[in-house]
């Protein structure tokens, strides 16, 4: 059964910096990505990387901002989030599938994780 778990998240002042992490369980996965909804608005991508780490993609929101990174020896995904902005606050989530590209084509998905930016 794959399961995807995310942690990390909480409470950061506008400017600060968290790192998201995913777990995966069940399987391995060529993508790997994040997507986050923020209250009262349709879920969005974030950023997604390839098995190897070589390939990634970035919302234009998250590039110079945000990293996205992973380590297939331990099967986990990260996101590292830098000058976080009161406008990233959102539920964060971790999806995991064969295909890599920023729609929602992921086949798992985890429960997210709550990131809340103060101003």
């Amino acid at each position: 059964q794959v399961q995807l778990v995310e942690s990390g998240g909480g409470l950061v002042q506008a400017g600060g910096s968290l790192r998201l992490s995913c777990a995966a369980s069940g399987g391995t996965f060529y993508a790997m990505g994040w997507f986050r909804q923020a209250p009262g608005k349709e879920r969005e991508f974030v950023a997604a990387i390839g098995w190897s780490g070589g390939i990634t993609y970035y919302a234009d929101s998250a590039k110079g901002r945000f990293t996205i990174s992973r380590d297939n020896a331990k099967n986990m995904v990260y996101l590292r989030m830098n000058s976080l902005k009161p406008e990233d606050t959102a539920v964060y989530y971790c999806a995991a599938g064969s295909v890599l590209g920023s729609r929602e084509i992921y086949d798992y998905w985890g429960q997210g994780t709550q990131v809340t930016v103060s101003s």
